[in-house]
């Protein structure tokens, strides 16, 4: 950021300090010029923010800050200018550090930037979390009061980072998070997050990592009940267990994992027999909330969820918290809102409602460049197979991205196109392992240019339609090789 004030500062060390728990924190500091405090009373003040903040490493650079040096009191370095601290930046040894970059603008700092980026793969996907968080406070809005949010961080969040992501949901207070399995909730814990988490899917395996690790598994049959109990007891070598809260899943309709109505008064009686388990929550999926075509059933589903809910209740004495809608429902199923809704695909951009669709920002950009530019002539072919053929004279764009990043090789051939300087330029020949090559002809392209996978001008949802397939398999297919970068204002 290039507002230079002390309370700008403040700011961006929170941001700083909520996307690198246990990592350590390094700030690159120009002169701050916009406070209109003298150096003397400034850079003391300075110092001890950077002290409650926790910072590990200052370097600072300017005249000012250079004069003040003795201030500081943690590990810091001190350069007159930019340039000059660019002739010997390498040598600081960086390493699995945090680094904020916080100038006035006439340090340009934006020089800085470039060369600490190493950009040894230039394909990356942006993630807006600005965007993200728009996204969740239009869902917020359409919720009844009381009802709380789980925001779903499964599958490496959609694609997009589980531990960035679940740091900014937990900054707006969502209630719960929800993972598949049980590593995804130990990375988020071992990343700085607190909120309650929910494995949808416990592995026998892995029990241990849930008692660890403080996180809360999905129960959806007497198996799965069985082994979790005998685990747990087992644990805690005769004692009476600690208390561990799980979340009950109940098949409504759709027919995948969770208990059926017919065999609640079962359950409730297994539970009656460990007290030390608590029913945190009890959840089911809707199959069709999206579509209008199945809307009977959907109800029908909810009105089944709800009957089976007071059941539970009755049997077990006490309340507990109740969720059935998903992105979809939340906004064409009010009436399903319950105790809590569950939050993902919507969070990112994607909704299935035409109403509400045009309230969401986009918020992952997939992105790649021109890494070569060549003409073919007609009749020459392109690609494994030599299935793209140049039926007139062409130039040709490679683009350093492949099914290995995650764009899938189905958009070869024609089916698909990326975008570049704004147009759409279609995929020739077969998509390979690590890269493509676009149809690039009167686009007027060069080497360099960025290429748009998809973000804005080429939405996800086109690539989902043009491989038939969903938004969800689009984003989880981009692979971790893929640089992400983060952005909030």
């Amino acid at each position: 950021s290039y507002n230079s004030d002390l309370h700008s500062l403040e700011i961006a060390l929170d941001f700083l300090a909520s996307q690198s728990r246990r990592r350590k924190k390094t700030v690159i500091l120009s002169d701050i010029e916009q406070s209109g405090i003298p150096p003397a009373e400034l850079y003391p003040a300075v110092a001890s923010l950077l002290k409650a903040k926790g910072i590990d490493r200052l370097i600072g650079i300017g005249p000012d800050i250079s004069s003040r040096a003795s201030d500081f009191k943690l590990p810091a370095s001190f350069y007159p200018d930019t340039g000059s601290y660019m002739a010997g930046a390498l040598s600081d040894g960086f390493h699995r550090e945090a680094l904020l970059l916080k100038g006035a603008r006439s340090f340009g700092f934006e020089r800085l930037s470039q060369l600490l980026q190493q950009k040894d793969h230039q394909t990356t996907l942006e993630i807006d979390l600005d965007a993200l968080v728009h996204n969740l406070n239009v869902f917020k809005s359409l919720l009844s009061q009381g009802t709380g949010i789980m925001g779903v961080v499964k599958a490496f969040s959609y694609g997009s980072g589980s531990v960035e992501v679940a740091r900014v949901l937990q900054y707006h207070n969502v209630e719960y998070l929800a993972v598949a399995y049980a590593d995804e909730g130990r990375e988020l814990r071992q990343g700085g997050v607190d909120l309650p988490i929910v494995v949808m899917n416990p592995e026998v395996r892995t029990f241990n990592t849930l008692a660890d690790y403080n996180l809360e598994p999905e129960i959806y049959g007497f198996g799965i009940l069985g082994r979790f109990t005998r685990a747990i007891q087992e644990r805690a070598g005769g004692k009476l267990p600690r208390q561990h809260k799980i979340h009950l899943k109940i098949d409504s309709g759709m027919h995948r994992l969770g208990f059926m109505e017919n065999q609640v008064e079962e359950l409730t009686g297994i539970l009656g027999q460990h007290p030390w388990i608590r029913v945190a929550s009890v959840f089911s999926h809707l199959a069709a909330s999206e579509d209008a075509r199945h809307d009977d059933f959907t109800k029908r589903q909810i009105e089944v969820f709800s009957g089976i809910c007071k059941k539970i209740e009755e049997g077990l004495g006490y309340s507990f918290k109740r969720h059935i809608c998903n992105s979809a429902a939340i906004s064409r199923f009010p009436e399903a809102h319950f105790d809590m809704v569950r939050l993902g695909i919507g969070l990112y951009g994607v909704s299935g409602d035409d109403n509400l669709q045009p309230l969401l920002k986009n918020v992952s950009v997939f992105r790649s460049v021109i890494s070569q530019l060549k003409h073919v002539s007609a009749g020459e072919t392109i690609g494994y197979g030599r299935e793209g053929a140049a039926g007139q004279d062409m130039e040709l764009a490679i683009i350093p991205v492949g099914y290995a990043d995650g764009l899938d090789r189905r958009l070869g051939n024609k089916r698909g196109s990326l975008l570049v300087r704004g147009k759409r330029a279609p995929v020739i020949g077969n998509i390979s392992m690590d890269m493509c090559a676009l149809d690039v002809t009167g686009i007027g392209a060069a080497e360099g240019d960025e290429v748009t996978v998809f973000g804005p001008g080429l939405p996800v949802t086109e690539i989902a339609r043009d491989i038939g397939t969903i938004p969800y398999e689009v984003f989880t297919s981009v692979s971790a090789r893929v640089k992400r970068i983060y952005y909030q204002e």
